[in-house]
């Protein structure tokens, strides 16, 4: 099975990224789809937001993007890019990355429910 991308609730388009950025964006997150494991300085884990959270880190112009992704068995789960403009994360990125990955790791759990037991609809 190969891996994709999910993104959740969260875009990577020119702009307000360069199209340089979102090119290199896209090269690592291909990287991640081959099964490397980044580490700085274009990565690095994120215990704060959960367990196999990492942070890219890609700088631009004149500024640096930060994008926060989960790798899975089957997926690279795109929770929030944003540029960082402090060194501290904000704890209201921090709760909204939690919540994003909490939403899709019960809806993959829903549907993997379904797909165990499917209800027989009837007239």
């Amino acid at each position: 099975m190969s891996k994709k991308v999910v993104f959740r609730k969260t875009e990577i388009k020119t702009p307000p990224l360069s199209t340089s950025a979102r090119v290199e964006i896209g090269q690592l997150l291909r990287r991640l789809l081959n099964g490397e494991l980044l580490a700085l300085p274009h990565s690095r884990p994120m215990p704060s937001i959960g367990a196999h959270v990492h942070e890219l880190r890609v700088n631009d112009q004149n500024q640096t993007w930060r994008l926060f992704y989960r790798v899975d068995a089957d997926a690279i789960i795109v929770v929030e890019l944003f540029s960082k403009k402090t060194p501290e994360t904000p704890l209201s990125t921090i709760r909204l990355c939690k919540k994003r990955l909490r939403d899709y790791d019960n809806e993959v759990k829903e549907q993997e429910h379904n797909d165990e037991h499917p209800q027989t609809k009837t007239s």
